[in-house]
């Protein structure tokens, strides 16, 4: 091997401070500074999923668009979950599952509604003729300053999208999937090393990690797999709408390698975790963190 064909992974993607911003929830990804990548440029597939049918939660923008794309590439149907406001996203991401060559289909709506997860499961299973892949993404987090400051209202939207949502998802998924099928959770470092700043989206992850396993345990006689990507700080636009502009210019930073993630360099692990190359995977929590420990 050739010096030239070595990526140093501490400066393979920006290791410039992020400049301070804010968003609303759910931030759009226009309006980040700088723009994340998502493989457009770079993921090239090799048909590991051809004819796999997806549905994506938060596959509008961040670590849901880097899967759809890699998806996609890798030759399976794709369905985008994601709210209306994101529908500028949304249709960025069809573009390029389009170029894939695929048709995607785009599925807006509030995963807080049980009505809305259980159409979610029908459109795609009605557009696609099944669904083998359910990858559970969508999440909601906020800055905290403490305890006896977190909304009420906040604190329900947090719990039910990040936990609620992928009960709903898979309780209406799993009677349609047959074996070689595959569910993928995104948890999160924080479920293992959590932010008391963070302190309800940590109760969250840590809780889908146990959610992973219990339904790997079920599932897996049916053949059906379950495992769990765990990604470390990673340039989405969930960043600029937590609520923290002074901590951008350092996010990323305390990893071993120095830097944020990007959201294309999560994709390869969803794709590993949905593909027969991990056909004795199950249960298992793949960490995508930076060097940082679980």
């Amino acid at each position: 091997m050739t010096e030239d064909q070595l990526i140093d992974p501490t400066t393979k993607h920006t290791t410039d401070p992020f400049p301070k911003q804010e968003q609303q929830p759910p931030g759009l990804t226009d309006r980040m500074s700088p723009l994340p990548d998502h493989g457009e440029q770079s993921y090239r597939g090799s048909r590991r999923l051809e004819g796999r049918r997806a549905l994506i939660t938060g596959g509008d923008s961040g670590i849901g668009r880097a899967v759809a794309i890699a998806f996609a590439r890798e030759g399976a149907h794709v369905a985008i979950a994601f709210l209306p406001s994101e529908q500028a996203d949304a249709e960025e991401t069809a573009k390029w599952v389009s170029d894939a060559g695929t048709d995607p289909l785009l599925l807006p709506g509030d995963l807080r509604s049980e009505a809305h997860c259980k159409e979610l499961i029908e459109h795609t299973e009605q557009a696609f003729g099944g669904i083998d892949l359910l990858v559970l993404n969508a999440a909601h987090q906020r800055n905290r300053g403490g305890i006896d400051e977190i909304p009420t209202d906040d604190f329900e939207s947090v719990v039910r999208v990040n936990l609620f949502a992928p009960v709903f998802l898979a309780r209406a998924a799993v009677p349609l999937m047959e074996a070689g099928s595959s569910i993928i959770t995104t948890t999160s470092i924080q479920g293992f090393d959590p932010s008391s700043a963070l302190v309800d989206y940590a109760m969250t992850k840590a809780a889908l990690v146990a959610f992973t396993k219990a339904l790997a345990e079920e599932l897996g006689p049916r053949g059906i797999r379950v495992n769990a990507v765990a990604p470390g700080p990673i340039w989405t636009p969930l960043i600029p709408a937590t609520g923290w502009p002074d901590k951008l210019p350092e996010f990323g930073r305390n990893t071993p390698l120095g830097r944020a993630g990007q959201p294309a360099e999560l994709a390869g692990a969803y794709v590993y975790l949905a593909s027969d190359d991990a056909s004795y995977v199950s249960g298992a929590v793949l960490p995508v963190t930076g060097g940082r420990g679980l």
